[in-house]
């Protein structure tokens, strides 16, 4: 049980969205829950550990629901290609070249990121082995998580390395999830996580539906790129969305990445459904993908929340940049006004949380719910002055801004620094650990040409 803690002194408190109320004063936490929000509340604060947060501003965590934390070993080394060739070329060979060491190295690098960005909660997606390392490190650094490993049993391209059985790929996976699903005091969930159609077959997207269907999370990508739509059309003779609702993929725990390319009727399908979609707008500008309609789809009711991608294709994990970025492409396809900073920051708490069924005890600062709290410095160069909180959070803010961070109530960030994992020994460790990976990578077919820089001569 996390210590009782008194963050005192806050500038502003931001209660969450909607309507994002402000006060300001001490936020007391209690059993990793918060116990009472605003004013002066030290005589309630007996035995509690106390938090200088004066000068700060108090948010929800952010929430991101789209990562590969085994990809962000690779930062910088899968630039320039469109998806497919992107996955066939670069990213698929290297995530079969992963061992456990690698791999762990790299979930301790992107967690790192992650919670000293002020990301409390994640969405994360795996590859097909040692997906057991990922989970140590989400229970060990504290962060809040549902992942999975990835599932893949066909598909051009696939690296021998990735491929699966569709027996093993379930049973894995099955494994996994009773292990997994609900440890950490309910802090870490599984989700099964078929890639994508191009990469499994009929037989284990069904299995997946009848086993995972009501009890735990579905993720999977869709429709990020117009040749990969294309290419699900001509084989399936559906596109994405209608493929997944004749095979009952559909549902409130259904997480789909991307959601670029959507006819009218698949965006009835997710609102019907209850799907979730998880944009995710700089790896969509980074691979030409497209732009996700962030206002088509909030006003046709479909469900959408943020998330940062993988690092080869963003290259950062910083969800204030997405947030940004978010923000200035809804209103570049939509328009001037045709979405609030309050709108994009209760997009990034709040809906995540709803996304990954924690939407009634996670995404905002109040009485009994848990203790997920970001403190902001807003009273930088780049965010002064700060005539709306919420307006400067999402248009001005940045990663390095953040202060503290508390995830169900244990301090996980004091002054910028994350507790749970060593900064020198994660980025020393990722940098040996990538040598080795390059290292296997040729046999598993990465092409390394046009890469910019050598990460080896990096390290």
């Amino acid at each position: 049980m996390p210590d009782d803690v008194l963050l005192r002194g806050a500038a502003r408190i931001l209660q969450g969205g909607p309507d994002w109320e402000q006060s300001s004063g001490d936020l007391l936490v209690r059993a990793g829950r918060i116990a009472a929000v605003g004013g002066d509340l030290s005589a309630s604060a007996d035995g509690a550990r106390v938090l200088d947060v004066r000068g700060l501003t108090l948010i929800p965590g952010l929430v991101q629901t789209h990562v590969h934390l085994c990809q962000t070993l690779f930062r910088g080394l899968a630039e320039d290609l469109p998806l497919l060739p992107w996955l066939r070329s670069r990213v698929w060979p290297l995530e079969a070249s992963h061992d456990p060491d690698s791999l762990r190295a790299s979930a301790r690098l992107s967690v790192h990121e992650l919670l000293a960005g002020g990301t409390t909660t994640i969405l994360d997606m795996g590859t097909t082995h040692h997906h057991e390392h990922v989970f140590e490190v989400l229970r060990e650094s504290g962060i809040r998580a549902a992942s999975g490993k990835a599932m893949m049993d066909e598909g051009e391209g696939v690296p021998v390395g990735l491929l699966e059985t569709t027996l093993d790929s379930l049973r894995h996976s099955f494994d996994l999830a009773e292990r997994w699903d609900g440890a950490a005091d309910g802090r870490l969930r599984y989700a099964f996580a078929p890639r994508f159609v191009l990469s499994c077959s009929d037989v284990l997207f069904d299995e997946v539906v009848k086993l995972a269907k009501g009890k735990y999370l579905l993720h999977t990508h869709a429709s990020e790129n117009e040749d990969e739509t294309r290419i699900v059309a001509e084989i399936k003779g559906r596109r994405n969305i209608e493929y997944f609702e004749d095979i009952g993929f559909l549902g409130p725990g259904t997480l789909l990445a991307h959601c670029v390319w959507l006819s009218d009727s698949e965006v009835g399908a997710l609102a019907t459904s209850g799907a979730r979609a998880l944009h995710c707008p700089h790896t969509n500008l980074k691979l030409g993908s497209g732009i996700a309609e962030f206002r088509r789809l909030r006003d046709a009711g479909v469900h959408v929340s943020i998330g940062c991608d993988g690092a080869p294709a963003n290259n950062r994990l910083d969800g204030f940049a997405e947030m940004r970025t978010a923000a200035l492409l809804a209103q570049t396809r939509s328009g001037p006004g045709s979405v609030s900073a309050a709108e994009i920051l209760t997009t990034m708490t709040r809906s995540g949380a709803e996304a990954l069924g924690w939407g009634d005890s996670v995404g905002q600062l109040e009485p009994g719910w848990d203790a997920d709290i970001v403190a902001v410095d807003l009273d930088t160069p780049h965010a002064s002055p700060v005539h709306d909180p919420v307006t400067a959070l999402v248009y001005s803010a940045q990663a390095s801004d953040v202060r503290h961070v508390l995830v169900a109530g244990e301090v996980l960030v004091r002054d910028g620094v994350v507790r749970s994992l060593d900064r020198d020994d994660v980025v020393t460790d990722a940098n040996a650990q990538i040598r080795s990976v390059l290292d296997r990578a040729g046999q598993h077919g990465y092409d390394a040409q046009s890469t910019s820089t050598n990460a080896g001569d990096r390290a």
